[in-house]
C-alpha cells in the first residue's frame, strides 16, 4: 500500500469523490484488520473475527466529516473509533449483566465477554485519566498499541521526535500499569 496513494484518495474522498472511497477500501482493508486485531488483543477471549469491528468502524468513518491529513491520520482515527466501539460494547454487556440497557451497537454478542468487560473498561478509564494529565502520552499509547503505528509514524503524527515518543511511551506504560493496579 502506497502511503501517497492512500493520502491522495483520502483527500479526494474528503472533497466528495465517492469513487475515491471505493478505490480506497481495498488499499486499507487489510491494514484495518490489523488495527482491529490489535484493538481486540487486550481481550484474549474475544471469539469474533475483527471483520465486524472493521465494518462498524468503516461505517462510522464514512459518516464522519473529517479532513484527512494522510494515511497515518486515517489509521489513528480508525483505531480510536475501534477502541470506542469496543468500550461501548463492553459497557452495554456489563449493563445487560445487571439486567438493563439496550444494545448500542449491532455487533456480535460474543465480541466482549461479560467477565472481561471490566478489564476493558478499566483500561479505557486509565487511558482517559492519563489523557487528562498528559494528552500526548495517551495519544502515543493509542497510536502505538491500538493503531499499531511505528515509533516513526507516531512521531510524525504527533509532530515530535523519535526520542520523545519512546520517552512518552515508557512513562505512559508505567503510569498505566500503576493506574490499573491501584484504581481510584
Amino acid at each position: 500500500m502506497s502511503g501517497s496513494e492512500v493520502s491522495q484518495l483520502l483527500e479526494a474522498w474528503a472533497e466528495g469523490d465517492g469513487k475515491a472511497q471505493d478505490r480506497l477500501i481495498p488499499l486499507v482493508y487489510e491494514e484495518l484488520h490489523r488495527v482491529a486485531r490489535r484493538a481486540m488483543a487486550a481481550d484474549r477471549q474475544v471469539t469474533l473475527q475483527p471483520t465486524a469491528l472493521v465494518h462498524e468502524a468503516f461505517l462510522r468513518l464514512t459518516d464522519a466529516a473529517v479532513q484527512w491529513n494522510g494515511r497515518v491520520h486515517f489509521f489513528a482515527v480508525a483505531a480510536r473509533l475501534m477502541r470506542r466501539i469496543l468500550v461501548d460494547e463492553a459497557r452495554r454487556r456489563k449493563a445487560d449483566k445487571r439486567g438493563g440497557g439496550e444494545a448500542l451497537l449491532p455487533l456480535d454478542e460474543a465480541l466482549i465477554p461479560v467477565e472481561r468487560a471490566d478489564d476493558l473498561l478499566a483500561l479505557d478509564d486509565a487511558l482517559a485519566a492519563l489523557s487528562q494529565l498528559d494528552e500526548r502520552k495517551a495519544r502515543v499509547v493509542e497510536l502505538r498499541f491500538f493503531a499499531g503505528l511505528t515509533i516513526e509514524e507516531t512521531a510524525a503524527a504527533l509532530a515530535v521526535s523519535h526520542a520523545t515518543v519512546e520517552r512518552d511511551l515508557k512513562l505512559a506504560k508505567a503510569w498505566l500499569a500503576d493506574a490499573l493496579k491501584n484504581p481510584p
